[in-house]
């Protein structure tokens, strides 16, 4: 068995002496691990940095084996993300939530975002948008989709300002005002047709998290067994702290 794919590095951990188990998210094979040998050396552990893009060669004798990767660079990102510490615990958490996807299977769309998320971590407010629209997708792949294009009240698809915790539907601001307490509030930059490189502020960022937040526990986390990583957690508190400091005149 052979073939030849794109993937981003999620995780790396050493097996044996020198050599390193391999988790990469790729292209056309999903979530998928392999051996590298020598990839705990000092030559090869730049390569082999969570968030990297790589070309990897995956051999084994049968399918249903770990097999073995050659890797070479395709994009190392290591180097930028280690420089601050709002993309450090952004590229822990992303590689975080690919692991809730089912290994070897292949998820090209989430691929796709995934690698353009990793290439937007240098402005922290669009770093943060960017991840809460992966969470976002992550849970329509999960089969968990939000329906924020129209009011699950009164099937409006306008003027939608809030967000049920309940069905995780839209709900306008005719319909919601009353209940405003009790729902979740919709920023501009998650409502179809009204977002844009500049359309968030720091509470819309917070809104957006507290969002997919509750759905990602709720649907995919807790019936796990888990919860938010760590991560989560300092990537949210680092892009505040950034946001905060420049803000201050």
């Amino acid at each position: 068995m052979e073939w030849t794919d794109e993937g981003i590095v999620l995780g790396v951990r050493r097996h044996g002496e020198s050599s390193a188990i391999v988790e990469l998210l790729t292209r056309a094979h999903g979530r998928h691990l392999g051996l590298v040998r020598g990839g705990a050396s000092s030559r090869m552990r730049p390569l082999l940095q969570p968030g990297n893009t790589v070309r990897a060669v995956w051999r084994a004798r049968l399918d249903e084996h770990l097999g073995y990767y050659q890797v070479e660079d395709i994009r190392l990102r290591a180097a930028t993300v280690l420089a601050s510490s709002h993309a450090v615990y952004g590229v822990t958490h992303l590689a975080s939530l690919a692991r809730l996807l089912p290994e070897r299977d292949p998820h090209e769309d989430i691929y796709e975002m995934l690698d353009r998320t990793l290439d937007d971590f240098d402005e922290v407010g669009q770093a943060a948008a960017h991840l809460i629209k992966f969470e976002l997708a992550m849970l329509a792949e999960l089969g968990f989709g939000l329906d924020l294009d129209t009011c699950a009240a009164t099937g409006e698809t306008t003027e939608l300002v809030y967000v049920s915790p309940k069905s995780g539907g839209a709900v306008s601001r005719r319909a919601g005002d009353p209940w405003r307490d009790r729902l979740l509030r919709l920023p501009a930059f998650l409502r179809h047709g009204e977002g844009n490189a500049s359309g968030w502020s720091d509470q819309d960022l917070q809104d957006g998290f507290a969002i997919t937040g509750l759905f990602l526990m709720r649907h995919v986390l807790e019936p796990r067994g888990q919860g938010h990583s760590d991560a989560r957690d300092g990537f949210i508190n680092a892009v505040i702290r950034r946001l905060a400091k420049a803000a201050v005149p």
